[in-house]
């Protein structure tokens, strides 16, 4: 699959200044720094980022869209959303990966709906936006499971990261990393396990 994708420059104002990675630290690189570094203006990290991650997405997208030239399109937006948002990326959320997953994800989903009717204009409703309180407490609860995430495994922290990151089914993270299914089904019910009992623990 040859695909050819055009980047728009990094905002001048908005752009750190950027330094340029050797081509071999820039290709072992974690994809959470890739994506840092793409923040920066790293043409040449994003670069390796787009080559490690093109074909799987094409992959979940061409499976969930059924239509190789949808699909294409699906990845051609991933990863000009990826250049656009990077500088919107936490490590300390989580890795890479499943950041990555869950742009390609909202893609997808674009492409399906871009394929829908238009939606009649729904009538105006009670705004059900979190206020401060709310949003206060969703934060704590994110940075707790987020530290419980770092008690795990790496096997069983994998699963859960692309699962409910990534936004991928059970079946899409074993054809990610290459396991079979059942294991994916085994690591995710101990990894859950794991993490109510670490929260649990943590409210005593």
């Amino acid at each position: 699959m040859e695909l050819v994708l055009t980047l728009a420059p990094c905002p001048p104002v908005a752009r750190r200044a950027a330094t340029t990675m050797p081509a071999m630290a820039t290709n072992e690189a974690t994809d959470g720094e890739l994506i840092c570094r793409a923040g920066d203006g790293d043409r040449h990290a994003f670069e390796v980022l787009y080559r490690r991650y093109s074909r799987p997405v094409f992959g979940l997208a061409l499976r969930r869209l059924g239509d190789r030239g949808r699909a294409e399109d699906a990845v051609q937006e991933t990863f000009a959303s990826v250049w656009r948002a990077a500088r919107s990326y936490r490590p300390e959320r989580g890795p890479g990966g499943p950041w990555l997953y869950a742009v390609a994800r909202n893609a997808i989903i674009d492409r399906t709906r871009a394929r829908s009717e238009p939606a009649v204009e729904a009538p105006e409703q009670e705004s059900h936006e979190l206020g401060p309180d709310d949003r206060a407490e969703a934060s704590w609860t994110a940075w707790r499971v987020h530290r419980a995430l770092e008690e795990l495994s790496h096997n069983e922290r994998s699963v859960i990261e692309l699962a409910y990151w990534g936004g991928l089914s059970q079946s899409e993270v074993a054809d990610y990393l290459g396991i079979p299914l059942g294991t994916v089904k085994t690591r995710t019910r101990a990894a859950l396990a794991r993490l109510a009992d670490i929260l649990e623990g943590e409210l005593e």
